[in-house]
Formats: structure tokens, sequence, C-alpha cells
């Protein structure tokens, strides 16, 4: 399974497409990701990063929705299970 994660587009850096890096924030934890893929991406979107990648962009509300479903699921540690002592 794979996993992507929202995160909001704070600036770009490389002229050339491919070599295009962007500076991201996940809820304040800033990476600098590739902008490969997302060639039209502008700052102040959301993507969606997988493995240092922005594979695709979305939009405010989908992101935030993400966001508050990873917060809620924070929760759900309560019910992982345990090792035997």
């Amino acid at each position: 399974m794979c996993l992507s994660i929202p995160a909001k587009l704070l600036s770009i850096s490389g002229e050339v497409p491919l070599n295009r890096i962007g500076k991201v924030s996940f809820g304040g934890i800033l990476k600098d990701v590739s902008l490969a893929y997302t060639p039209d991406v502008r700052v102040g979107s959301y993507v969606l990063v997988h493995v240092g990648f922005a594979i695709s962009v979305i939009d405010e509300e989908e992101a935030q929705f993400v966001f508050n479903y990873l917060k809620a699921s924070d929760s759900a540690d309560d019910l992982a299970p345990r090792e035997l002592a």
C-alpha cells in the first residue's frame, strides 16, 4: 500500500522542469520535494507528496479533509494490538 500526504507548497527553486524543487509544509514540518511530476504547480497550492515527490495537485478542501482524518486517527493508537510482556 502506498501513502501520500498533503503539503502546502511554500516556494519553488530551479528553472528546468525536471530539476525544480519545492519547499513544502506538512503542518509546520518543512521538507524539500521534487516537482518533476507537477510542472504546473504554483506557490500556495497543496500537493500530495509520496517518497519525496509531489505527485499531484489537490485543492485546499481535500487537503484539510486528509489533515483532519490523520489528526482523528491519532487516537486510534489506543486500539493497536500490544505485545505481551
